[in-house]
């Protein structure tokens, strides 16, 4: 087994921005723009189409609406009638990949549905799309099980689910749309942190995961989808649909067991 790599170290003193990756130094005489960035640590991954080389220090994983509305008994999809049991099934290996991600300093990102409470930012489009016949229960409406209103900000219902809480250093993404790059500084963190690689993982994979991942691909970014660390309720040919997509225009497939064992032998350059 490879030693893991160090940390990534938080700017020092005199340093200037949130992430190393990026950082300026500035001194009374001079500001510095050219500071290198830190030393690349390589990790190979087994994807398909083709395996995929990575710098750690550039990748991050962006987890996608793992929230009670959608995951949890007495959430919203329970209240409407459908079953979240299967998006349940990201937790599992989630609780594994997470930890190991965050040893190799790797930057754990929740963008979660989370409206504001006047949903002042949400046209009709958007919010017709969740109470298409203008009554039930829809975006900010009380649930009946618990009054939590639906994927609002800070409430139970748009809550990341028990199994997996965010840790102090995870960084948190509100967004309104099925993909979490509109209206969001999703894309602004992303550049600040220097990531050029992104990991995906979540709920629903055919919607909030795919578009997002989409957007990310068309703005750049190289975009690995983890098969096994997302899911969905819609019917099975839609998550088939989704990852043919993936291989096909948008990026890579892999799967948490070979994301774990490419972090057990990743290496400085």
């Amino acid at each position: 087994m490879q030693k893991a790599p160090p940390p990534l170290a938080r700017p020092a003193d005199g340093m200037l921005g949130h992430s190393p990756n990026t950082a300026w130094r500035a001194s009374a005489e001079e500001i510095d723009m050219a500071v290198p960035p830190p030393h690349p640590v390589l990790a190979r991954i087994a994807c398909q189409p083709q395996s995929v080389l990575v710098n750690l220090r550039q990748t991050a994983i962006i987890v996608v609406d793992m929230q009670n509305d959608f995951c949890t008994t007495n959430g919203w999809v329970h209240e409407i009638g459908g079953d979240p049991t299967p998006n349940r099934a990201p937790i599992a290996p989630l609780q594994g990949l997470l930890p190991a991600l965050r040893k190799a300093s790797v930057p754990v990102i929740w963008v979660n549905w989370g409206n504001r409470p006047d949903l002042a930012n949400m046209p009709p489009n958007q919010i017709h799309l969740y109470k298409p016949s203008g009554t039930g229960t829809g975006l900010g409406d009380p649930l009946r099980s618990n009054a939590a209103p639906v994927l609002q900000k800070d409430s139970w219902a748009a809550a990341v689910v028990d199994e997996l809480k965010p840790e102090p250093g995870d960084i948190m993404v509100d967004k309104y749309r099925i993909s979490g790059f509109w209206d969001t500084p999703l894309d602004s963190i992303l550049r600040n942190l220097g990531i050029r690689t992104i990991l995906f993982a979540g709920v629903n994979i055919d919607q909030c995961v795919l578009h997002t991942l989409t957007d990310a691909n068309f703005l750049g970014y190289g975009c690995l989808l983890v098969e096994d660390c997302c899911a969905t309720t819609s019917p099975g040919f839609c998550a088939e649909a989704a990852v043919w997509n993936v291989k096909k225009c948008f990026g890579f497939t892999t799967d948490s067991t070979r994301l774990l064992s490419a972090l057990e032998t990743a290496r400085p350059a």
